[in-house]
């Protein structure tokens, strides 16, 4: 990557996944590392100091998970004029390489992006606040995001489908809470112990009684 006067030039090199996680840990302000990647990269200077490193990965949303798109889940930077904007545009440049039609990530409510602008980046929508990630069937903590806008960034290929309508994204994890013997929607409890998986007593007793004459039923034949 070319230099203004006065910076260093860098370099985008690959990361295997762990020496990526510990630029992370270092320097990442509100994100832990995360459990997996599909590629990284790492920003060398002309020092040879590795000044920064992004993570590829699937989308988090479900609803984005398609197989042909990706994610960048974290970038971290020691602060160097143009990592960010650097990695960005190398993350888009492999991904698209390697046959994805899209790559996708997020940045906080408050956050000005004008690193994704300069990688040709554009921005799709500005997403409300999530209540938290925690649901019934995984229980994630707060990691310190939860109640923050979330704008959604993407560098698309021309043949790239388009993307799914945004109450898709907003409301996903609310389709998972969802009573295992009817379709009505189950609250999820703010206090300890295991969520109920009915939404009623009533519920609760039907599927019961199914199982029962699914049991004799298996052992009467």
């Amino acid at each position: 990557m070319s230099a203004a006067p006065g910076q260093q030039r860098l370099t985008v090199i690959p990361l295997v996944l762990a020496d990526a996680c510990a630029v992370v840990d270092r320097y990442h302000r509100h994100h832990r590392r995360p459990q997996g990647h599909r590629f990284s990269l790492g920003v060398l200077g002309e020092d040879g100091a590795l000044h920064g490193a992004a993570i590829i990965g699937r989308p988090v949303a479900r609803a984005l998970d398609t197989g042909w798109q990706v994610e960048v889940t974290r970038v971290a930077t020691d602060g160097t004029p143009n990592a960010c904007s650097a990695l960005y545009g190398a993350a888009a440049r492999v991904a698209t390489a390697a046959g994805f039609q899209r790559v996708l990530t997020y940045t906080q409510d408050g956050e000005s992006g004008a690193s994704l602008r300069g990688a040709g980046w554009t921005q799709v929508a500005v997403l409300r606040p999530r209540t938290g990630w925690d649901t019934p069937s995984r229980h994630r903590a707060d990691r310190g995001t939860d109640g923050v806008a979330r704008i959604l960034w993407e560098r698309a290929c021309r043949n790239a489908p388009a993307l799914p309508p945004l109450h898709a994204l907003r409301d996903e994890i609310r389709d998972v809470m969802r009573c295992l013997e009817c379709p009505n929607p189950i609250s999820v409890p703010t206090g300890p112990g295991r969520p109920s998986r009915y939404c009623s007593p009533a519920c609760r007793q039907r599927s019961y009684r199914s199982r029962q004459r699914a049991a004799r039923d298996g052992t009467a034949a």
